[in-house]
């Protein structure tokens, strides 16, 4: 199913049924009362989240989605049947905006998220309900109220616990296929991965926890640049970054020029990012001639903490998830 992280809809919640102008009509009683029922509510419209939804691809097909109306009311003070609601269901990281002000309206980020975006109308009174001492019979009834139409903007962030940034090609897939059973598309060219991948990862100790391979970032990536904003926007919501960077592309005479780039780039988008805990990790440490590139890019930062692995083969992968299971551990207590 492809990836989609964008859709605007247009909802409708269920419009209140009439209520109803009847009068008791019997045999052997002359002047029956008035006995006309009340109209049903009509259906809300409700966001829920489906832990099986990963995209937001259905809403892109069907673009209106209404609720049901409430039923009109009967003689004899038989009230109509309320409309039944209608269940948007949506991925979790969802958020939900109003598509003509921009404005936000609800984050879905919990697994048991349900929210009522837009309350049905309220059923019409019958004319029972305006009979008086001095009214006995009346002949009006009420209209039922409108239900709410909005129209919604929804965009998907991933929530995931690690996500992987780095330059394009620096072996995010491959990593994250190490350490998960996620099996996204791998190639040795850059923008192989055109969507984000979220795999899980069961630690030797402690909880399961999530990780999103983000697409490669370039220059200009927080003003729109190559795949950019649209996937830098992932990145939010995670709690640990794995800075990934490519040993085979360290040049030995500015070994940091990729390394300070994407920072710059997270800096530029949001201070949030820039500030999140990161670990450094150099891949692809199984080709032949990386060794001096490595030991230039450690010699120029020799105050930060690096770790070593190839992806590819497995080397210093499992060391890893132990040190990504151990800093989710210490960020919860």
């Amino acid at each position: 199913m492809k990836f989609v992280d964008e859709a605007v809809i247009t909802i409708k919640s269920g419009d209140g049924g009439p209520g109803c102008t009847s009068f008791r009509r019997e045999r052997f009683i002359e002047r029956g009362g008035p006995d006309g029922g009340d109209g049903g509510d009509g259906g809300h419209v409700i966001l829920r989240v489906d832990p099986g939804k990963r995209t937001l691809y259905d809403y892109r097909r069907q673009k209106t989605h209404r609720a049901q109306n409430g039923a009109p009311g009967m003689g004899r003070q038989k009230h109509g049947k309320n409309g039944t609601h209608y269940y948007l269901d949506l991925p979790r990281g969802t958020l939900v905006l109003d598509a003509d002000t921009g404005e936000p309206i609800t984050d879905l980020t919990l697994v048991d998220s349900e929210y009522i975006i837009a309350l049905g109308g309220k059923g019409g009174r019958g004319n029972k309900r305006f009979a008086t001492s001095t009214n006995r019979a009346p002949r009006y009834s009420q209209p039922g109220l409108p239900g709410t139409e909005l129209k919604l903007k929804l965009e998907l962030k991933l929530v995931a616990d690690v996500g992987i940034v780095g330059l394009p090609n620096a072996g995010k897939s491959t990593l994250i296929s190490a350490m998960s059973a996620a099996r996204p598309k791998i190639g040795d060219y850059p923008f192989t991965t055109l969507t984000p991948t979220l795999g899980m990862v069961t630690p030797p100790f402690g909880e399961p926890f999530a990780v999103a391979d983000i697409p490669g970032l370039i220059e200009g990536a927080h003003q729109g640049t190559g795949l950019g904003i649209k996937f830098l926007k992932h990145i939010e919501r995670t709690g640990i970054l794995i800075h990934l960077i490519d040993a085979g592309t360290i040049d030995p005479q500015s070994p940091l020029d990729g390394f300070t780039m994407i920072n710059r780039e997270l800096a530029l988008y949001s201070r949030d990012l820039a500030d999140k805990s990161q670990i450094i990790v150099i891949n692809k440490i199984d080709l032949t001639g990386t060794g001096h590139r490595v030991d230039s890019f450690c010699n120029a930062v020799p105050d930060l903490e690096i770790h070593t692995i190839s992806a590819a083969t497995g080397q210093g992968v499992g060391r890893l998830i132990k040190l990504l299971a151990s800093r989710l551990q210490k960020e919860q207590e």
